[in-house]
C-alpha cells in the first residue's frame, strides 16, 4: 500500500526534472551570444517554465498529501489496537470481579458444609439419645433403625418434608443442608461465570495483540516512507526556487501544503461529541490537583502498552511486556487513586461512569477523552488529564513517554470529573 503510493510522486518529480532541463536549454539557446542583441523569453519559453513551475508545485502537494494519508492511516490503526485493548482491559475487570465473587462463594460453600456437619452430629447424638431413652415415637423409631448414617439422615429429611415428626435437630439439618446445597449450586454458577469471562478476556487479549502488531508493522512502514516523501518533496521544493526565485518558490510551497492541510483537515473532520454538557458539580480542587501532581511526577516516564494502574507503573503487556511504565488509562487511574478516588481502568468505562463536562466548563484535573467517532462513546480510544491552559499531560503512545501536550480537539469527545 504504501510502497505503491510512494511511486507517483517520484514518476511525476522525473517528468518535473525533464521539463526543467528542456527549458532551461530553450532559454540558454534564446539568451545566444553576451555580444547578440538582447532579447527576452517568447511566450513559448514562458509557458515551458510556468508548466514546469506548476508539476513541480503538484508533486510537492502531492508528496504531502501521501504523508498525510500515510500518518492518518497509522493513526487509525493505532486507534484500532487502543480500542481493542480497551475491551480487553474491561473484560479482564470483568473477570478479576467474577474471580472475587467466585471466591466468596467458595468461602460461603465451606461455612456452610461446616454448619451442615454441626447440624448432621446434632442429630445423630439426638437419634443416639432417643434410643437410649427408649423413644417409642414412630419418627424417631425410623431413624433408629437406619442402617447407617447416610440412611438416617435421608429419612430424617423426608420425615421433615412430611411433617410426620418434628426436632430441633431434624430441623437444624434440613435447614443446614437446604444452604448447603444453595451455596454449593452458587458457587459453581459463580465459577461457571468466572470461566467464561476468563475465555472472554484471553480471546479479547488475543485480538487487541494482533491489531497492535499490525499498527506497529504500519507505523514502520510508513516512517520509511515519510523519508521517502520527504525527500521527494525536498526536491520538489528546490525545483521551485530554481524556477521561481525563493520568494516565489516560498509562497508558492505555503499555497500548496495549506492546501494539503486543508484537504487532510477535511479528511479527519470530526462529528461533535455525544454529549457536551456539563452534569458535573465543582468537584474538589484539592482530589484534581494531587491528581495532577501524581500524573506529572511520572513525566518522561515510558507509555507501556496495557502497563500502570492504581498501584502505579508495572509492565505492559505483550510487545511492552519488558516496558515499565502506564499506557493512557493507567496513568489516569493511578493519578486519582492517589486523591483517594478509584476509579475503573479502561476509559471507556472511566468515561461512562463518571460526570460529564462540557467543553466550555473544562477544569484542570478534567479527564479528556478522543474516539474514531466522537459521537459514540464506544469507539473512545484515549484519555487524559487536562491541565489548564489547553494543555493536557496524557502517555500517548507505545515509544513515547508521558508528556505535557498542547490540546487537540480533532476527534474530541467530551470529558468528566472524577471529584464531583
Amino acid at each position: 500500500m504504501f510502497s505503491a503510493a510512494g511511486k507517483a510522486p517520484g514518476r511525476l518529480l522525473g517528468t518535473v526534472l525533464g521539463v526543467i532541463v528542456t527549458v532551461a536549454v530553450v532559454l540558454a539557446v534564446a539568451a545566444g551570444p553576451a555580444s547578440a542583441a538582447p532579447s527576452g523569453p517568447s511566450d513559448t519559453d514562458l509557458a515551458q517554465a510556468q508548466a514546469a513551475a506548476d508539476a513541480a508545485a503538484a508533486a510537492l502537494m502531492r508528496a504531502q498529501q501521501q504523508m498525510a494519508a500515510a500518518r492518518a492511516a497509522v493513526d487509525s490503526a493505532r486507534a484500532a489496537a487502543a480500542i481493542a485493548l480497551d475491551d480487553y482491559q474491561a473484560k479482564q475487570a470483568a473477570f478479576q470481579a467474577a474471580q472475587g465473587a467466585a471466591s466468596a462463594a467458595q468461602a460461603a460453600a465451606d461455612q456452610a458444609a461446616v454448619d451442615l456437619q454441626a447440624a448432621q452430629d446434632q442429630l445423630l447424638a439426638f437419634v443416639r439419645r432417643s434410643y437410649m431413652a427408649g423413644s417409642t415415637s414412630p419418627g424417631i423409631a425410623s431413624l433408629l433403625t437406619a442402617e447407617g448414617p447416610a440412611q438416617l439422615l435421608e429419612r430424617a429429611a423426608l420425615l421433615e418434608a412430611a411433617g410426620v415428626h418434628r426436632s430441633e435437630e431434624v430441623e437444624a439439618y434440613t435447614a443446614a443442608r437446604q444452604r448447603a446445597d444453595a451455596a454449593e449450586a452458587a458457587t459453581q454458577e459463580a465459577l461457571r461465570q468466572a470461566d467464561a469471562l476468563h475465555q472472554q478476556a484471553t480471546a479479547a487479549l488475543a485480538v487487541a495483540q494482533t491489531a497492535e502488531h499490525a499498527a506497529r508493522d504500519q507505523a514502520a512502514a510508513a516512517a520509511t516512507q515519510q523519508v521517502q516523501l520527504q525527500a521527494q518533496a525536498d526536491d520538489a521544493r528546490a525545483q521551485l526556487s530554481r524556477l521561481l526565485g525563493e520568494k516565489q518558490a516560498a509562497d508558492r510551497a505555503t499555497q500548496e501544503e495549506a492546501a494539503a492541510a486543508a484537504a487532510d483537515g477535511d479528511r479527519q473532520s470530526s462529528r461533535p461529541p455525544a454529549q457536551d454538557h456539563t452534569e458535573a458539580g465543582p468537584g474538589s480542587a484539592s482530589a484534581a490537583q494531587t491528581a495532577l501532581a501524581a500524573a506529572q511526577a511520572y513525566r518522561g516516564t515510558s507509555y507501556s502498552w496495557g502497563g500502570g494502574g492504581a498501584g502505579g507503573p508495572s509492565p505492559g503487556i505483550d510487545l511492552d511486556a519488558g516496558v515499565v511504565g502506564f499506557d493512557c488509562s493507567g496513568l489516569t487511574q493511578y493519578a486519582y487513586f492517589r486523591a483517594g478516588i478509584l476509579i475503573s481502568r479502561n476509559g471507556r468505562a472511566q468515561y461512562a461512569a463518571l460526570p460529564k463536562v462540557a467543553r466550555a466548563d473544562l477544569r484542570p484535573g478534567d479527564l479528556v477523552f478522543w474516539a474514531t467517532d466522537p459521537s459514540d462513546p464506544n469507539t473512545i480510544h484515549h484519555v487524559a488529564l487536562y491541565l489548564g491552559g489547553n494543555q493536557v499531560i496524557q502517555a500517548p503512545e507505545s515509544g513515547d513517554v508521558i508528556k505535557i501536550s498542547t490540546m487537540w480537539w480533532t476527534g474530541y469527545a467530551g470529558a468528566v470529573r472524577p471529584s464531583a
